[in-house]
């Protein structure tokens, strides 16, 4: 029996958005082992390109938007050349956040991690919530206890192994948990896991919010105020799903005009807080073409950027 179950789990690597057969070899039972490839990179990022509070008709000085940082960026096969972190759709092709790591419960993930800070130079790592590991794929520092996964130093590079168990279909984040944590996280080093049931259909478009304070601004996906957040986009009949995360210290409200879903316990709503480290997943079949707002309803965090637009067309 388990010869047979190594003759059916594949070996995956995902290059751009397609998954490869690449091989045959040992993995979790009726799943499959996939590879990716992800560094620690260097970027000048600016929470408001245009330089514009759209709503508020205000001009932002590119001195308090602009700043170096470190991101992870998704990598081809052995980090040869760096790729998109999601389809264009998801993240409106921002780097922040990290790759978007996709599997199915049942799935053995290796996360190839390489550090190419050479801006701070500082150690890094990864960190996962929502699936199963060993203690020497935590990417956690703890001082006498952790190994090289929680102190990967500048060209350095290390392998994680994840299993996506029964209890991890959903979103999840990931994030750097190094000595360099604080750090990292406020300037956008942080990332989500989407991972389906063994059964799940997968959504026709899924979109990434991640909440998160970014200097003096609130941010979605590390972008300030409608026309620099990402614009989200779906048609009628379409199965929207969002993966929303708060990151940080601050608790979220999210909102989408024009729009309910249903909890787990069968609840309409159209508002759902989100704490630091938290995520959910919500979905509905598409049926109210237009432009609508999402946001955080927590005023003043949408008054300091955190807004985007969803245009829904026929």
């Amino acid at each position: 029996m388990w010869a047979r179950a190594l003759a059916v789990a594949g070996v995956l690597t995902l290059s751009g958005f397609g998954i490869y057969e690449a091989a045959f070899a040992e993995g979790a039972p009726g799943g499959r082992t996939i590879d990716y490839w992800v560094a620690a990179v260097p970027v000048v990022w600016n929470m408001a390109p245009n330089g514009h509070d759209a709503i508020m008709g205000m001009t932002i000085s590119p001195a308090k938007t602009v700043f170096s940082t470190v991101v992870y960026r998704r990598y081809s096969p052995h980090w040869r050349k760096p790729e998109p972190n999601a389809p264009n759709s998801s993240a409106d092709g921002l780097l922040i956040p990290g790759p978007l790591i996709k599997a199915r419960v049942g799935d053995h993930l290796r996360i190839h991690f390489k550090n190419m800070d050479m801006l701070r130079r500082e150690p890094h790592s990864m960190h996962f919530h929502g699936v199963h590991y060993e203690p020497s794929s935590d990417g956690a520092y703890v001082p006498g206890f952790s190994g090289a996964d929680a102190m990967v130093r500048p060209g350095h590079s290390y392998t994680y192994e994840l299993t996506a168990g029964d209890d991890s279909a959903g979103v999840w984040p990931y994030h750097d948990h190094s000595p360099s944590m604080m750090d990292s996280i406020e300037g956008g080093m942080y990332g989500m896991l989407s991972i389906l049931g063994r059964h799940e259909r997968a959504p026709d478009r899924e979109f990434e919010v991640v909440l998160a304070p970014m200097g003096k601004f609130m941010t979605i996906d590390g972008r300030a105020f409608v026309g620099n957040t990402p614009v989200f986009r779906a048609k009628v009949g379409q199965l929207v799903q969002w993966d929303v995360m708060a990151m940080g210290s601050d608790f979220h409200t999210f909102h989408v005009h024009g729009h309910r879903w249903m909890t787990p316990g069968g609840v309409s709503r159209d508002t759902q807080t989100v704490g630091p480290a938290e995520s959910f997943r919500i979905q509905w079949r598409e049926d109210a073409p237009g432009t609508w707002l999402y946001h955080c309803h927590v005023e003043d965090h949408m008054a300091h950027g955190m807004i985007g637009i969803y245009r829904v067309s026929r």
